[in-house]
């Protein structure tokens, strides 16, 4: 069905249905995100009971998001074909299994083994709340996209301190038991009203305007299969670009209470009774949150380039001061927040641009292909962090690494990746006749 064979008032329906979809996704990342971002609440406690070490325990958090990622374009795959709503549903069992599971265990390898099933879940709902967006919204493709980010990286910011406050009251499995149940319920439910659009559908007149004027974001109008997109080398661009500065930001979700253990500002009590770890976590996880649709938005009117250079160099400024001042509590808490609002935007750029080169058919799958980058990222920032900091006694070699890693993405972005995919669009309208075969 091509985008004129949909009736007017067929096509309006749809315009209001995606508002729909916008809202269940936020629901259902807001749902998962604990399993990634509460992790760092849980580090110490599972050290003690299972009488192990820090890098041996940040093992779990790379290989769950090692199975967020990499497992993620198989989900994202059955997504583009059969829908959201029933994988999206199996997916919340998986989520809340990642939870209860891990109250259940008593050994290391049964905590990485039950959490990786967590992280299953959570990358299939992850990549196909993300991949329907890029198909309801290709007219505010990095604005909605980044909105349902934005849910993911600051659904925490509400439930940490609860969370926090229930370990600490009633112990860490009783806390994973009653959230783990509570998060994959929530999932399941928030699926139920996911839908993808009708083929050829798109928002009422957006066609007409977008080929009728300049947009500060071109794309290539060409639905790539993943094997194409593969064979491009803008997509190892990207890949490359993606693994550099995710390491950063995960290093320090996974890594934070570690440090603030470790430069003596954990336990400090700052304000309402809230240690300058807890009141940072809540900080970074809104910060996180916003900055994803105030991203998303920047790229729909400067280009998605350009913001990734003004982002990537941002963050690096940011962990240079975190460097300076991480032993005082206010400014650990400042400055680790600017962290996250200059990293949390990868998740709302790296999609959008994503769609914008490659189409949007297999939107999900191609997404969740370029987000595997967070698993090896994900080695990096945690054992491999954890390891370094303990053989160098301090983060100071960690914090140049991200530093180094940020400037060398923002100069990627602007002078490498901008000439390349303004190549491929340039080539694909050329060859559009023929493109999609």
């Amino acid at each position: 069905m091509t985008s004129a064979a949909v009736p007017a008032s067929s096509r309006t329906d749809q315009a209001t249905n995606r508002w729909v979809q916008l809202i269940a996704a936020m629901i259902a990342m807001m749902a998962a995100a604990n399993l990634q971002y509460a992790w760092t609440l849980f580090a110490g406690p599972f050290v003690s009971s299972l009488h192990s070490t820090l890098p041996a325990v940040q093992v779990t958090y790379s290989t769950f998001l090692i199975s967020a990622t990499c497992l993620g374009p198989f989900g994202g795959y059955l997504i583009d074909r059969v829908g959201p709503r029933r994988i999206l549903m199996f997916a919340g069992v998986l989520v809340g299994l990642g939870w209860v599971g891990a109250a259940e265990v008593t050994t290391v390898a049964q905590l990485i083994v039950i959490y990786t099933v967590g992280g299953i879940g959570v990358g299939i709902v992850y990549a196909g709340t993300v991949g329907n967006a890029m198909k309801w919204f290709p007219d505010r493709r990095g604005l909605c996209v980044g909105m349902i980010a934005g849910a993911y990286g600051s659904g925490t910011a509400l439930t940490v301190a609860p969370i926090a406050s229930m370990i600490k009251s009633s112990g860490y499995a009783r806390t994973l038991h009653v959230w783990g149940f509570v998060q994959g319920i929530v999932v399941i439910l928030a699926a139920l009203a996911m839908v993808h659009p009708p083929e050829g559908w798109s928002p009422p007149g957006w066609k007409e305007r977008h080929e009728t004027s300049k947009p500060k974001v071109r794309t290539s109008g060409v639905d790539m299969t993943p094997r194409q997109m593969m064979r491009t080398g803008c997509f190892w661009l990207m890949y490359l670009m993606m693994l550099m500065v995710a390491f950063g930001g995960l290093m320090v979700i996974a890594q934070l209470g570690p440090i603030a253990q470790s430069y003596g500002v954990d336990k400090v009590i700052v304000v309402f009774g809230m240690s300058a770890l807890v009141l940072a976590i809540q900080v970074d996880r809104i910060l996180n949150g916003l900055t994803r649709p105030f991203w998303g938005w920047v790229s729909d009117h400067l280009g998605r380039e350009n913001s990734m250079c003004a982002a990537f160099t941002l963050e690096a400024l940011a962990v240079f001061c975190l460097l300076r001042l991480v032993s005082h509590p206010v400014w650990f808490i400042l400055f680790s927040g600017l962290c996250f609002f200059a990293w949390g935007e990868i998740f709302s750029l790296f999609p959008s641009i994503t769609g914008d080169l490659f189409g949007e058919k297999w939107a999900t799958t191609n997404y969740g292909i370029v987000l595997t980058a967070a698993g090896p990222a994900s080695i990096f920032a945690g054992p491999v962090a954890a390891w370094a900091s303990v053989k160098a006694g301090s983060w100071v070699g960690v914090f140049w690494a991200m530093i180094i890693c940020d400037l060398a993405a923002a100069l990627m972005a602007l002078f490498w990746l901008k000439p390349v995919a303004a190549r491929i669009i340039a080539c694909a309208k050329e060859a559009s006749p023929v493109a999609g075969d």
